[in-house]
């Protein structure tokens, strides 16, 4: 067969993530302490050790009442603050209170300054108080033996807060995949190099593991190969010897110097080798044992988009992630929008809300080459395959890479 005849079908972009995520589990668990323990994925259920509030507190700065007095007067009998206690009160008494503070023995209700006159020591409610009024019972935040943050969950500063306010120390993770990086061919050099003859500098490299740090994995660079087939298998089996997830970039096309498939067949199974998809059609994937083998396009565009779209959901479930199949959102074309006539164009894009709707235009040309079409780009627009170009104003879809600007504020309408 022809070199310049793929054997690899074309796998539609859906298969492909199926085919990925089939062959991933989450890591097992590991112990961390809390404050290591932000962005990490549960790999059991945190449940409530404790009552949350553990006393009845106040909700308000106000007055701490009997209900039963009804609108009667009652004599001021001191202040309580938060973390402090206040002796019990009877019938007629009252006591300051501020929000947060323990609502003392005797009292039931509490009465917002602003609704009660106070004059000469003496406090009357402008209407009848209810028991229960301004005050947060024992246990109606957390009750003990409650789930608070379910398995799978990914920990925020909300859910560390959480974990704070029980006390808890540390708690069971998934271990965070580790991933190697490989960059191969012949022409390409050190990002610090100066370049001599026909070579380029390495960008694919410091993007993937500037990428990798930014979603909170940990990376390690195997260095640049040559397009020789003992020394890129020598370092391929170095990154499975070390790492969960082996990623490479160039050699995946059809050129006699287009080494990795042949390597990711002979060291494990090849799952496939080309995706109907643009840029990146050369994608290819394989395993070896339980590792994943990730083989990127050389173009710095292709490499960072089937980084972003095909390789970090797979990092994401192997760190305990449940959903992470990238979601499509609804938007609409902001200029005429050309296809590719056999594959969907995922065509970098800037995305802005501009009178109630979600509209994108791209960042210029879109070679793959073109690493600069990346810089602002905050989505990917999706362009189905075709011949004739989507006119402006034409319903798209489109992947958020980033926030969104625009006229759309929180509480805004539309």
């Amino acid at each position: 067969m022809p070199t310049e005849i793929s054997p690899y079908p074309m796998v539609p972009v859906d298969d492909a993530l199926r085919i990925i995520l089939r062959r991933v589990a989450p890591l097992p668990a590991e112990r961390v302490a809390r404050r290591d323990a932000l962005g990490r994925v549960l790999a059991e259920p945190v449940i409530a050790t404790e009552d949350q509030p553990p006393f009845v507190a106040s909700t308000v700065d106000g007055f701490a009442v009997r209900a039963d007095d009804g609108i009667a007067p009652r004599r001021l009998r001191g202040d309580v603050r938060a973390g402090a206690s206040g002796r019990p009160i009877g019938p007629g008494e009252c006591v300051r209170i501020m929000t947060g503070a323990p609502v003392p023995a005797g009292a039931d209700a509490v009465v917002m300054f602003e609704w009660a006159e106070q004059r000469d020591g003496v406090v009357i409610p402008e209407a009848p108080p209810k028991p229960g009024d301004n005050v947060r019972p024992i246990g109606s935040d957390l009750r003990t033996g409650e789930m608070v943050i379910p398995a799978g969950a990914r920990l925020g500063p909300v859910e560390i807060g959480l974990l704070a306010t029980l006390g808890i120390r540390e708690v069971a993770v998934h271990r965070r995949p580790r991933v190697a990086v490989l960059t191969t061919g012949d022409e390409i050099v050190d990002a610090d190099a100066t370049p001599s003859g026909p070579a380029i500098r390495d960008s694919n490299g410091p993007t993937a593991l500037a990428a990798l740090a930014e979603w909170g994995f940990a990376s390690e660079f195997l260095g640049i190969a040559p397009d020789v087939a003992e020394e890129q298998e020598t370092l391929i089996r170095r990154g499975i010897e070390r790492a969960d997830v082996v990623v490479t970039s160039g050699g995946v096309s059809v050129g006699t110097h287009d080494l990795i498939k042949p390597i990711f067949a002979k060291l494990g199974e090849l799952h496939f080798g080309r995706i109907a998809f643009k840029p990146g059609k050369p994608l290819t994937f394989a395993t070896v044992g339980q590792t994943l083998l990730f083989g990127l396009p050389g173009n710095p565009v292709s490499a960072y988009v089937c980084l972003a779209l095909f390789v970090r959901p797979a990092l994401r479930r192997l760190a305990g992630e449940e959903d992470v199949v990238p979601v499509l959102v609804d938007a609409v074309a902001g200029e005429p929008l050309r296809p590719s006539p056999d594959r969907p164009d995922y065509q970098r894009a800037i995305a802005r809300w501009e009178g109630g709707r979600l509209v994108v235009r791209t960042t210029g040309p879109q070679g793959s080459s073109r690493l600069r079409s990346l810089v602002g780009a905050n989505a990917l627009v999706v362009v189905p395959a075709g011949t004739t170009p989507l006119p402006a104003g034409a319903p798209v879809d489109a992947i958020l890479l980033g926030p969104v600007g625009g006229d759309r504020l929180l509480g805004a309408e539309g």
